[in-house]
Formats: structure tokens, C-alpha cells, sequence
């Protein structure tokens, strides 16, 4: 390990990793609670001995799907999403909230709630932390091909903000471009298309 020959810090080596290691946490409040996440007030002990009050919020694991056609298009879902004050565009993505799924059952269930579509293979991408300053939330991001359609009859009737949604299907590179010049600016979206696009 060397220092950078002009500038703080050091030059890493082609292994980087975070080192391990926590501060310890000397106490924790529950600020809130539903059955989707917990709000926590968490108290940790710096190494020079002060304490530091953290909101921790504390949602349950997700996933997200890029499902891919024959053509190299990408399925992508618009609708509202009130945090934002707005519409997004996003991958199909949701909330692990049914008991002992694991998560890629999750992401294939998800994509037919959402997109009214199954697919025949399925390819890991990677586990993502969006928002690590306070949340302990991971995303699971699944690419999708192979795909066909639902059958009518045994489609899902969406529901409020998913009620609304459109299914848009768009050119990888024309949704690499739409994530760089900020039209599509979701964390889990933008991730899952560049790792797609460069694999």
C-alpha cells in the first residue's frame, strides 16, 4: 500500500475491500414500527468515547428485476411515487414480505404482479445498499430473459399507486443514456442497467 504520489490518501491494489469492524452501540429506541419496516434512534460510541444518536430505518429486504427481450430491450414500470412527489421510471421491484420466500421467488413474482410477465432463466446480479447513511435497507437485483406473457386469466388486479402503472419497453442503450442525462435517477433502476449493459 502506497500513498497517491500527489494527493491524500492511498492507492489501492485491484482486491479493495472495506475493512471490518463497528462502533459499539450503546443503547436503541424504537421510534416506529409496521409490518413493512422499524424506525430505530441508535445511540454508538465513536473511538475517542463520545456518542452519537443514528435514525436507523429498518425496512424489510427487496429485489429488483431487469427482465430483457430477444431484441435487447429492457422492461421498465412507471408510476407515482409519493416520497418523490412524482412519477419514476424503475425496474419491476418489491418488498420480501411473504414468509420464507427466498428472494428470487420474490423477484419472480414481482414481475409477473407488476409487468403481467414470466421468465424462463434467471441470473443474479448483485445485492445493493441504496441509502447506507440510514438505512440498513439491501436490494437484490436479478437479470430476466426468456420471457412470455401471463395468461389473461391469471394476471393480478393492481392496486392504488401500482393501479396506474405503465409498462414501457426500451432499447439498452436508450436507457443507459436515459439514466446518464437523469431522466431515469432510481438507485436500484440505474445499477441494474449499467451492470446489464456492461455484461
Amino acid at each position: 500500500m502506497t500513498s497517491h504520489p500527489r494527493l491524500p490518501g492511498l492507492v489501492a491494489d485491484p482486491s479493495i475491500a472495506a475493512a471490518a469492524g463497528t462502533w459499539p452501540q450503546s443503547g436503541s429506541e424504537t421510534g416506529f414500527q409496521n409490518a413493512y419496516l422499524t424506525l430505530t434512534i441508535d445511540t454508538i460510541v465513536g473511538p475517542d468515547g463520545d456518542t452519537h444518536p443514528r435514525v436507523v430505518v429498518r425496512p424489510r429486504r427487496a429485489v429488483g428485476v431487469v427482465a430483457v427481450d430477444d431484441e435487447r430491450r429492457i422492461l421498465l414500470v412507471e408510476q407515482y411515487r409519493h416520497p418523490m412527489g412524482r412519477r419514476m421510471l424503475e425496474i419491476p421491484a418489491g418488498l420480501m414480505d411473504v414468509d420464507g420466500e427466498e428472494a428470487l421467488q420474490t423477484a419472480a413474482r414481482e414481475l409477473a404482479e407488476e409487468t403481467d410477465v414470466v421468465a424462463e432463466t434467471w441470473r443474479e446480479l448483485m445485492t445493493i445498499a441504496p441509502t447506507v447513511g440510514y438505512s440498513t435497507e439491501t436490494i437484490t437485483l436479478f437479470q430476466a430473459t426468456g420471457l412470455t406473457p401471463v395468461p389473461d386469466a391469471d394476471r393480478t388486479e393492481r392496486e392504488a399507486e401500482e393501479a396506474d402503472m405503465a409498462q414501457w419497453w426500451v432499447d439498452l442503450d436508450d436507457a443507459v443514456a436515459a439514466c446518464l442525462d437523469g431522466r431515469i435517477f432510481d438507485a436500484k433502476t440505474i445499477v441494474a442497467i449499467l451492470a446489464v449493459a456492461r455484461a
